[in-house]
C-alpha cells in the first residue's frame, strides 16, 4: 500500500483528501504545515507528498529544499497549490516534484496523476 502525506495549512481539505485516498486504498497521514515534513519523514515511510506552497512558516518550496537536502529521504512529490503561474510551476520542477496541479482540481485528476507518479520508476 502506498503511504502519502498530505501538506497543507487548509485542515479541511487535509481531512478531505486523507479519507477519500484512504477510501481508494492508499496509507495517509497529513501535517498543516512545513514545519516538522523533514523529521516525519525520518521517523516514517512514505512514497510521495501532496504538498501545498502557499503555508504560513515554511512554505512549499522549502520543504522541497529540505527534502532534497536529506539523502535518506527521497519520496515523491506532487505539488496542489492555488498559486498556479508559471514560474511557481518552473520553480516546482527545478526542485524535483514530480507534478503540479492547480487548486481547485478534480479528484478524479488528482487521483489519476497520483497513480502515474507513483507507478513511475526513480
Amino acid at each position: 500500500m502506498e503511504s502519502i502525506l498530505i501538506v497543507d495549512d487548509d485542515i479541511n481539505l487535509c481531512n478531505f483528501l486523507s479519507d477519500e485516498l484512504k477510501e481508494a486504498g492508499y496509507e495517509t497521514t497529513f501535517l498543516t504545515d512545513g514545519e516538522n515534513v523533514a523529521e516525519y519523514l525520518r521517523e516514517n515511510k512514505t512514497d510521495l507528498i501532496l504538498l501545498d506552497l502557499n503555508m504560513p512558516g515554511k512554505n512549499g518550496f522549502n520543504v522541497q529544499k529540505e527534502i532534497n537536502s536529506n539523502p535518506g529521504i527521497k519520496p515523491k512529490v506532487i505539488i496542489l497549490t492555488a498559486c498556479s503561474d508559471l514560474k511557481s510551476a518552473i520553480t516546482s520542477a527545478r526542485l524535483g516534484a514530480s507534478d503540479f496541479l492547480s487548486k481547485p482540481y478534480d479528484f478524479n485528476e488528482l487521483l489519476s496523476t497520483i497513480k502515474k507518479v507513483t507507478q513511475k520508476k526513480n
